[in-house]
């Protein structure tokens, strides 16, 4: 009887490659933002987020209320820098808020 070779690997140095090899990481970098996003900022401000892009290290996200818009507008280098703490793989320069 012949010996089976042993050619494991570890799941989590098999998912990045896989994601690689897929050109799947740009849309994980995209859940990634939007999940960071909700655990920044909190249900409040989720309740007027209507959308959390990722696009070239800028965020884009669209608030259903302008009132809002204008407060995060004060605290948007706060804001890059929690999402920078979140989001170890990921490097965000900028927010824009719509």
């Amino acid at each position: 009887m012949s010996k089976r070779e042993n050619n494991t690997n570890k799941l989590k140095d098999l998912i990045p490659q896989m994601l690689e090899q897929n050109k799947l990481q740009k849309g994980m970098d995209q859940i990634y933002v939007k999940e960071a996003w909700g655990e920044v900022m909190g249900k409040g401000v989720m309740n007027y987020t209507e959308s959390v892009t990722l696009k070239n290290h800028t965020i884009f996200v669209k608030l259903a209320s302008s009132a809002l818009r204008e407060e995060l507008e004060y605290g948007k280098d706060k804001i890059v820098k929690m999402l920078n703490n979140s989001l170890p793989n990921l490097s965000i320069k900028s927010i824009k808020l719509m």
